[in-house]
């Protein structure tokens, strides 16, 4: 069917989860009838995100908490110290069943917006979705011999809902080498622009390393074994190299093994048979998980709003020859533990990364650090679809909010870049640091002359579907006598780009 949009335009002066602001926040956000993986993936290139079927895009220069695009480059990714902490604690009660407790790493991170539905009352969104579908329906029979299938009415008011559960990382456990609040300063702890300190004996390891490199030259990188290797069965790192990501994660295990974990991905959307099959176990892991960390009632997290946010999506599903044998599109990984879900991890697929939306585990776990672990198992997953699919080499993080502390982890899993908020370029993480800590908006393509490259140039080429007809913007500008409607088009073009407007329908009526 291709991508179908209802533009809404921007909402501002709503409640802000992160730094509890009544009325700071302010976002343009789009009604997504269904969308292409490719549409996406230009739209998150720009600053949009995703929550159910609802695409939202805030304003950085307007809203409290600028919220920046991050993306982890997991080729390069290395474990850090505190990571690898936790990865050897899941191996360890693995095998035997230990329990690290009462430590405060291991504490389950609040995430700010989950569950917070105040924009229900403050957005009188309302989409005529039954209009869209029946014109949709007449509109593209005829091109497409596949109909696509009608939306159910209740949807209408999934958006406003949607709009406040905007993060999954936010919901891992911040770990040791995160606990950083302001500016680096004498004595105050960690300087998140300088790469992380090292011990003398790691510096020696590696120059020891680099000397056999040199007389070696044809020798692997231990960390480039992930782009070579099945990640399935990874080979034992070598004594003089540091234990690659997936050493770490696929370690054998002993025969008599205390617990087995195994992680399955699942497509959500269209729903598989694994799926349906698992969803009442699944919905019963987000419902504790809500009541426990988020301090829900147990009427709130009720089956239609688990539905609404996490398992439906306007991402189609794809799958080319050439695409992740899994396909793209929206998907759970699920984390089995002997035989029971444990966690889930919401992602979607994209043409050139796994982005991550959303996590939620069994409170009973927390001690596993599972957010975090989650994340290293996501980025060891984009490695492994990468060996097939050789321009799929991102892991996106969703949202780096430098002013709230509880999301600056995201800032760990180096190297990671940051999105320009003018020019829509990817800028490495340490080069934004030090402006983010004198401004909360910055814009951090450091060329002055810059623009955005994808801007709309050509806004009359918009494709726009009015009463059951396509047709470009021109056209259909000329039959409209209401100058709000104008604007209103004008700002959806300049916020998706020239691409994506000329892909993409924007329903009117």
């Amino acid at each position: 069917m291709g991508s179908v949009v209802e533009y809404k335009g921007l909402k501002a002066g709503y409640h802000c989860g992160y730094c509890d602001c009544e009325e700071g926040k302010a976002s343009c956000g789009m009604w997504a009838h269904s969308m292409t993986v490719q549409d996406y993936q230009d739209l998150i290139d720009r600053g949009w995100r995703r929550s159910g079927k609802y695409v939202y895009k805030p304003v950085m220069n307007q809203t409290c908490c600028p919220q920046y695009t991050i993306r982890c480059r997991p080729l390069q990714f290395q474990p850090s110290k505190s990571h690898k902490k936790v990865l050897k604690k899941m191996l360890k009660f693995l095998a035997k069943g230990e329990i690290s407790r009462g430590n405060c790493e291991d504490e389950p991170m609040e995430d700010a917006v989950a569950g917070d539905f105040g924009l229900i009352n403050k957005l009188d969104i309302q989409c005529d979705l039954k209009t869209l579908s029946d014109d949709l329906k007449e509109s593209l029979e005829s091109e497409e011999k596949k109909k696509g299938k009608s939306s159910k009415k209740e949807e209408s008011n999934e958006l406003s809902r949607s709009q406040d559960i905007e993060e999954k990382l936010g919901s891992g456990e911040p770990s040791h080498s995160v606990k950083v609040h302001t500016a680096p300063k004498p004595g105050k702890g960690a300087d998140l622009s300088k790469p992380p300190c090292r011990k003398a004996k790691e510096i020696r390891k590696e120059r020891k390393r680099l000397k056999l490199m040199q007389q070696n030259p044809d020798g692997e990188l231990g960390g480039l074994q992930a782009r070579r290797e099945p990640s399935f069965c990874p080979p034992k790192a070598k004594s003089n190299q540091p234990k690659s990501l997936e050493d770490l994660i696929f370690e054998s295990l002993p025969e008599n093994a205390s617990h087995k974990l195994e992680v399955r991905v699942v497509r959500s959307s269209p729903p598989s048979s694994q799926f349906k099959a698992t969803f009442q176990e699944s919905y019963q892991v987000y419902k504790r998980y809500q009541m426990v960390i988020h301090k829900d009632p147990p009427d709130k997290p009720t089956v239609s709003q688990f539905t609404r946010f996490l398992c439906n999506s306007p991402l189609e599903a794809e799958n080319p020859p050439n695409g992740p044998d899994c396909g793209y599109g929206s998907f759970h990984q699920q984390y089995w533990l002997d035989g029971k879900i444990i966690a889930v991890g919401v992602i979607d697929i994209l043409p050139y990364c796994v982005s991550s939306v959303y996590l939620y585990y069994d409170p009973d776990y927390s001690f596993l650090s599972l957010g975090v672990y989650s994340a290293l198992r996501e980025i060891a997953f984009t490695r492994q679809l990468h060996e097939k699919t050789s321009q799929l080499n991102y892991y996106y993080m969703g949202f780096y909010i430098h002013s709230c502390p509880k999301m600056k982890y995201k800032g760990q899993y180096r190297p990671s870049d940051l999105l320009c908020p003018e020019t829509y370029v990817w800028v490495p993480i340490e080069q934004c640091l030090p402006s983010l800590e004198n401004s909360k908006y910055c814009r951090f393509n450091q060329d002055p002359q810059a623009v955005d490259e994808g801007r709309s140039r050509e806004p009359d080429r918009l494709q726009v579907l009015y009463k059951k007809v396509v047709m470009p913007y021109g056209v259909y500008r000329k039959q409209q006598k209401d100058p709000s409607e104008e604007a209103a088009v004008l700002q959806y073009a300049r916020l998706v780009g020239q691409a994506c407007s000329e892909r993409m329908l924007l329903f009117r009526n």
